[in-house]
């Protein structure tokens, strides 16, 4: 709806028949005052202000209705026949109006002006229902977000308890049957121990992404030696696997952090290496210090690698990739915790990779403590 604003009744009468023949609903205020009450009242896309009105002005009204919050993007329209002077168009568009048109005017331009209006107003309205509509997506992706993120949670903590117990039984198990020397008995029971601890990781896994999801995941920094932990990683991946990890380059170096957490990435390089290389079970590993006082390493595989368009999402939460997701077993989940840790310790981190000749998984992290805060 228009809003005409003028205190000469006359003056009204035509403008208000000529957009009411043009298909335009009109209100009308014959002064400053009723039109401010209106406007408060009532919703307009247009205001079409007389400048001269005796009390309170069109400059004033434009003036009040742009520091109201509700009214301050109705766009205003100016009509003066007496105040034409350059000064008081310029005070006109500096008081909120978009247009000053003088008397008399030319109704064919006038009603292009409206039109004109009328379309920005549809579009804003337009705009505003799309980005209504948009929040609510994103309010309801959230909301699932949060359900999915606890039941996670709740899952992984319900799964932890019996399969420690299945852990500790089958242990036991396998101290009972020694002094019997079956040698098929004790490959049956090495193969479940592989398997639980298999889902021990993995439960450890999603219970980690709970922690990061709700910012509980708790770092133990401390100064330790990185070459050592680096080659307990590789004896830990050695001792459970049948591979050839190459440490092809080491430094000596003392690195502030949380020693598990960063072996623990360390880990899930080597295994996925591993994992995503089944006609090679070589790893090459370099580590070294950067130029900017931070320690890198690189795991090196020659399996499968990973098509160029699909490296940016590889650290991504669940995220696998289509051509292997079908063949190799794994939620997608280890890389993200993998660069999760790795951003809890101000580092980098990524990927270099070529479709059948393997890839290369990197991070760095800060040396020092006061450049890891």
């Amino acid at each position: 709806m228009i809003l005409i604003v003028d205190d000469i009744s006359e003056n009204i009468y035509s403008l208000k028949k000529l957009l009411e023949l043009n298909g335009f609903p009109v209100d009308t205020a014959l002064s400053g005052e009723e039109a401010l009450k209106k406007i408060l009242k009532n919703s307009y896309f247009l205001i079409i202000l007389d400048v001269q009105m005796p009390g309170m002005d069109g400059f004033e009204v434009a003036e009040t209705i742009s520091g109201y919050s509700k009214t301050k993007d109705i766009p205003i329209i100016f009509l003066s026949a007496v105040n034409t002077d350059k000064k008081f168009i310029t005070k006109g568009y500096a008081s909120g109006a978009l247009d000053y048109i003088t008397k008399p005017f030319d109704p064919d331009i006038l009603l292009l002006k409206v039109k004109t209006f009328y379309r920005l107003y549809e579009q804003n309205q337009e705009l505003t229902k799309i980005q209504s509509a948009l929040l609510t997506e994103i309010e309801s992706r959230k909301a699932a977000e949060n359900k999915k993120n606890e039941f996670i949670s709740t899952a992984s903590h319900e799964l932890k308890t019996p399969l420690t117990s299945v852990i500790g039984y089958v242990q036991l198990l396998q101290r009972s049957l020694k002094k019997y020397e079956d040698k098929t008995v004790d490959t049956y029971l090495e193969r479940t121990n592989l398997q639980l601890r298999k889902l021990q990781n993995l439960i450890g896994d999603l219970l980690d992404i709970s922690k990061i999801e709700n910012g509980k995941i708790d770092f133990n920094k401390k100064d330790f030696d990185f070459n050592a932990m680096l080659q307990s990683a590789i004896d830990i991946i050695q001792q459970t696997q049948d591979c050839t990890l190459i440490h092809k380059t080491s430094v000596e170096a003392q690195v502030y952090g949380d020693e598990m957490r960063i072996e623990q990435v360390i880990i899930n390089y080597l295994t996925n290496a591993l994992k995503y290389s089944p006609d090679c079970k070589e790893v090459h590993i370099e580590s070294s210090i950067t130029g900017d006082n931070e320690i890198q390493l690189k795991v090196r595989d020659f399996g499968i690698g990973i098509p160029k368009q699909m490296q940016s999402n590889i650290f991504e939460k669940f995220y696998r990739v289509e051509s292997s997701a079908t063949r190799f077993q794994g939620l997608g989940i280890g890389l993200y915790i993998s660069s999760e840790i790795i951003k809890r310790h101000q580092g980098t981190w990524g990927v270099i990779s070529t479709p059948g000749k393997g890839s290369e998984f990197w991070f760095r992290i800060p040396l020092t403590k006061s450049m890891n805060l």
